[in-house]
């Protein structure tokens, strides 16, 4: 099993956030899973790697270029893939996984979490989508997915799309009864 994971840099986030990101780490790693990450060496990114590097997992960093020249990049993963710019970085990420997961972050996380979110609605990307909502951090963007399918911007089978979890330990669960995605999303992408 391959899994993407989007994730923050930002090293001055709560400890709990990094005891959640060690527990994700530790679930994928005992799942037998090859992390996809952003490559960053700290954060929240930094955490997931070093933690399942510790405990002999296989982590591939995807970084731009230009991130590499200012050594944000990891220097220990099993593979660091450089890449052109962010658009081919976030492109890279989903490519050939099973599953995404996002933890918490900030606009680069919910930028990658919502183009997964657009690809899957139009059916170009499939598999599954776990949101990990750490002490409600995802709750208002839940909330707000419910307004628009309430307003018809979106059907309700697009609830779908994604599935929130509260612990680390319901990830791998999630991942295996998220509801089947095809790519004729597309027949009901529109409302």
């Amino acid at each position: 099993m391959k899994v993407s994971v989007f994730c923050a840099s930002s090293a001055k986030v709560d400890k709990h956030y990094f005891e959640q990101a060690q527990n994700v780490a530790k679930e994928l790693v005992n799942a037998n899973a090859t992390i996809v990450y952003g490559g960053g060496s700290v954060g929240l990114m930094g955490c997931i790697a070093d933690t399942a590097l510790a405990l002999n997992g296989k982590v591939i960093g995807i970084l731009p270029y230009f991130m590499e020249k200012v050594e944000w990049g990891h220097k220990n993963l099993t593979q660091l893939i450089l890449v052109e710019d962010m658009r081919e970085r976030k492109k890279r990420l989903i490519e050939d996984v099973d599953a995404v997961i996002a933890l918490p972050g900030g606009c680069g996380t919910l930028e990658e979490l919502m183009e997964v979110f657009t690809l899957k609605r139009l059916g170009k990307f499939t598999k599954p989508i776990i949101v990990l909502s750490t002490n409600g951090f995802y709750s208002h963007l839940e909330q707000m997915v419910d307004r628009m399918i309430e307003e018809r911007f979106m059907r309700p089978e697009h609830k779908q799309i994604w599935q929130f979890v509260s612990t680390p330990n319901q990830i791998i669960p999630a991942i295996k009864m998220a509801p089947n995605w095809d790519e004729t999303a597309i027949e009901f992408a529109s409302v």
